[in-house]
């Protein structure tokens, strides 16, 4: 559809960070179902201006302002942190605009709907904060895997390790893994020796617990107590809620390593029904939003430098567990920023435009 003046507005609430810019590609590559478009961020951004569907758009400062005209029909897009989206994401609700909100900060509300369209797309329709959030990109990399195989096997627990890229850490945790890849590429015969890639890197950790360059990082979040982290604690719930399983047993360690773009995960499902790969395949061939890569002997499987850039989630290795007749173990990658974030948030916007026009 053409932007017409019926058609509903939609406004991007962190378009200059790194999420925001993959929303900006997708909303020119998309069937455009818009009318204006709005971009806002921080104020150390506002003039700025950006393309979006062919034409430089200025950026706004995030003031109460910046949803002036915004009302029923129209969708505010949140592509912020948490603490950002918790103060503002009400105030843009309470001008009657749908939010779709991609952080942290109403996940858990049980008055907010946690949507993966493939999956639960209905879950749209109760909104009563006017929320919408889309999950993690880690949960949403699991959840496009195993929702399919759920909905034919009936699945009753979870465990997984999640390789999550630094670009979830934004631009910075981006930029501190190409300062510290400089540095071992200049550096003959590390990584040989007890601590001498944290020597040469030093205190240039970025946002991540310890270096990232010739290392791997069990650990992404806060401590969230027993030693888990909020990470695997989040993905554990907002597995639970996107697949409505409110007691699935669920098991995930997160890790971080030296991948730009990209989270992959290996897992390992169990479900009431016996499985085999044959029919497997079957289900995740067919699954929306899904591509099987499953020949290894021919070197085909997922890797996150095949998802990068792309909409689905890649899925492989699929195969029975040795020891369970009804366990399932595969590997999934999925781009973290594109489908596991905006691609997400422009989905549920769309389906909320849809509301729109229909009511």
């Amino acid at each position: 559809m053409s932007p017409t003046r019926s058609a509903p507005a939609l406004a991007v609430v962190g378009a200059t960070g790194a999420v925001g810019s993959v929303l900006l590609q997708i909303l020119s590559q998309r069937a455009d179902v818009w009318g204006a478009i709005r971009l806002i961020a921080s104020s150390r951004s506002a003039g700025r201006r950006l393309a979006v569907r062919g034409e430089e758009t200025e950026v706004l400062a995030l003031t109460e302002d910046a949803f002036d005209g915004l009302g029923p029909g129209d969708v505010v897009v949140f592509l912020t942190p948490d603490e950002v989206s918790a103060r503002w994401a009400p105030l843009a609700a309470a001008r009657g605009a749908c939010v779709v909100d991609q952080s942290g900060a109403f996940r858990a509300d049980p008055e907010v709907p946690l949507v993966v369209p493939e999956l639960n797309p209905s879950a749209v329709h109760y909104r009563p904060r006017g929320i919408v959030s889309g999950p993690g990109c880690a949960t949403l990399a699991l959840a496009a895997a195993v929702g399919p195989l759920h909905a034919e096997l009936g699945l009753t627990g979870l465990t997984a390790s999640s390789y999550q890229a630094v670009s979830a850490a934004g631009r910075a945790g981006v930029a501190a893994l190409r300062r510290q890849l400089a540095v071992v590429a200049r550096t003959d015969g590390l990584g040989e020796q007890p601590g001498d890639v944290r020597r040469a890197v030093g205190d240039d950790l970025g946002p991540f617990a310890a270096p990232l360059a010739l290392n791997i990082v069990p650990w992404s979040g806060t401590p969230a107590g027993d030693g888990w982290s909020s990470e695997e604690m989040a993905v554990r719930a907002e597995t639970r809620k996107v697949l409505g399983l409110d007691a699935l047993p669920v098991s995930v360690t997160c890790v971080r390593v030296p991948v730009v773009t990209g989270h992959s995960l290996s897992v390992r499902a169990v479900f009431e029904a016996e499985v085999d790969v044959a029919r497997a395949h079957e289900i995740l061939a067919a699954a929306p939003g899904v591509v099987l890569v499953d020949d290894p002997e021919a070197g085909e499987f997922p890797t996150p430098a095949d998802a990068v850039g792309t909409d689905p989630a890649w899925v492989g290795r699929v195969r029975r567990s040795l020891d369970d007749p009804h366990g399932l173990e595969f590997f999934v990658s999925m781009d973290n920023l594109r489908k596991g974030a905006a691609l997400n948030a422009a989905h549920i916007a769309e389906l909320l435009a849809t509301e729109s026009a229909s009511a």
